[in-house]
C-alpha cells in the first residue's frame, strides 16, 4: 500500500513540507455505529442534571395539621404542603439524583476518534501546520493566519463559515495562541491529547499544529 501523505503548511499559508499519515491512525475504517455510541455517551457524560423540585417533605412549613380530623364537613388533610394544595410539594417532578453517565472503553474511545479522523483525511478536512506561535495574543494575527491557509489550502468556507468552521488542535498549551482564537466565533481550541471523536466532528475542518505531537498522543494512547 502506498504511504498517504499531505502537506504540512505555514503560518503565511505556504507549504513548507509534508508528513506521512501513519496507516494506523488515519487508515481506520469507518464506524458509524462505533462512533454514534461513543459520541452520544461523551453528551450523556457532559449533561448537568439541574432539574429539580421538591417533594413534599421538603418544602418548608406544613407542619401543623390544617384543621382536627373529623367534625367540619371538609376532606381530611394533614399539611398544607401536600402536593395537591397551593405552595405544596411537587408529586412527580424531575430530580437531579438521575445520573446520566455511561461508561466506555478507552479503546472504543480511541477507535471512535481513529474513525473520525481517517474519515476527515479521507474528505480532504484535516489541515496541519508546522507551528503556531504567537508572541503576544492578536485576534487579527489569528484572522490573517487563517485567510491564509484558507489560500494556500484552497478550503475558502474555513473563513466563511459561520458555525463550526474549524477545530484547532495545539501540540500543547500555549495562552497567547489560546486568546487569539478565541473571539473568533466560527471555531474552537483544544490541545491535541484531548481531543475526542465528538469535537472532532463537529467541526467542518481539523487545524493540527504539528503532526508529530498528535502522532506522539495516540501513539501513547495505543500502548
Amino acid at each position: 500500500m502506498t504511504p498517504m501523505t499531505t502537506p504540512i503548511y505555514s503560518m503565511e499559508g505556504k507549504k513548507v513540507g509534508t508528513t506521512e499519515l501513519p496507516a494506523d491512525i488515519f487508515g481506520a475504517k469507518w464506524r458509524p455505529d462505533l462512533v454514534h455510541q461513543v459520541t452520544t455517551a461523551i453528551q450523556a457524560n457532559m449533561r448537568q442534571n439541574r432539574a429539580h423540585t421538591k417533594d413534599r417533605a421538603e418544602v418548608s412549613g406544613g407542619g401543623k395539621k390544617p384543621w382536627k380530623q373529623k367534625g367540619t364537613g371538609q376532606a381530611r388533610a394533614g399539611s398544607t404542603r401536600s402536593p395537591i394544595w397551593r405552595h405544596g410539594g411537587v408529586a412527580l417532578g424531575p430530580r437531579n439524583a438521575r445520573d446520566y453517565t455511561e461508561k466506555v472503553n478507552k479503546k472504543m474511545r480511541r477507535q471512535a476518534l481513529l474513525s473520525a479522523l481517517s474519515k476527515k483525511v479521507a474528505e480532504g478536512e484535516v489541515l496541519f501546520v508546522d507551528t503556531l506561535a504567537f508572541t503576544a495574543p492578536s485576534t487579527a494575527g489569528a484572522k490573517r493566519f487563517l485567510t491564509a491557509l484558507s489560500g494556500g489550502a484552497s478550503v475558502k468556507d474555513l473563513v466563511t463559515k459561520r458555525k463550526n468552521a474549524a477545530l484547532i488542535a495545539f501540540a500543547g498549551y500555549d495562552g497567547n495562541a489560546i486568546k487569539s482564537f478565541r473571539n473568533i466565533d466560527n471555531l474552537e481550541t483544544e490541545e491535541a491529547r484531548n481531543l475526542n471523536v465528538l469535537n472532532v466532528l463537529t467541526h467542518k475542518y481539523l487545524i493540527i499544529e504539528s503532526p508529530e505531537a498528535l502522532y506522539s498522543v495516540l501513539g501513547a494512547a495505543k500502548k
